[in-house]
């Protein structure tokens, strides 16, 4: 699973890059809404990451559950800080969201973290 979660991120990043060419305004006005959003603010950025990651497994997202696993880690977040934010997510969205647990485990080991 660690390979999927890899080639996700080499084929998005592609696939953005192709899409800026072709719709940039959709694409330049999503990074501006999250660049924005995600900022420090009266929320760290760490914690506004907890809450994208769990709305992304209680929404049952792949994409976006690896994407947020990795800003996650980019923030400062530890393995066992992201676990727990999608576990809060389960307990909200219940046996959907619960199925989805193995994602966020499988990017957190693919993008190795401790």
């Amino acid at each position: 699973m660690a390979e999927d979660v890899k080639e996700f991120f080499t084929e998005f990043k592609k696939s953005i890059g192709q899409l800026q060419k072709e719709v940039p305004d959709a694409i330049s006005g999503f990074a501006g809404l999250f660049k924005n959003t995600m900022s420090e603010g009266a929320l760290s950025v760490a914690q506004k990451e907890c809450v994208a990651l769990g709305i992304a497994v209680a929404l049952q997202c792949p994409p976006c559950i690896r994407l947020h696993v990795q800003k996650s880690l980019d923030a400062g977040l530890s393995r066992k800080q992201i676990l727990e934010a999608a576990a809060v997510a389960v307990m909200m969205g219940g046996g959907p969201a619960y199925t989805h647990l193995p994602v966020v485990a499988a990017a957190l080991d693919a993008l190795e973290a401790k």
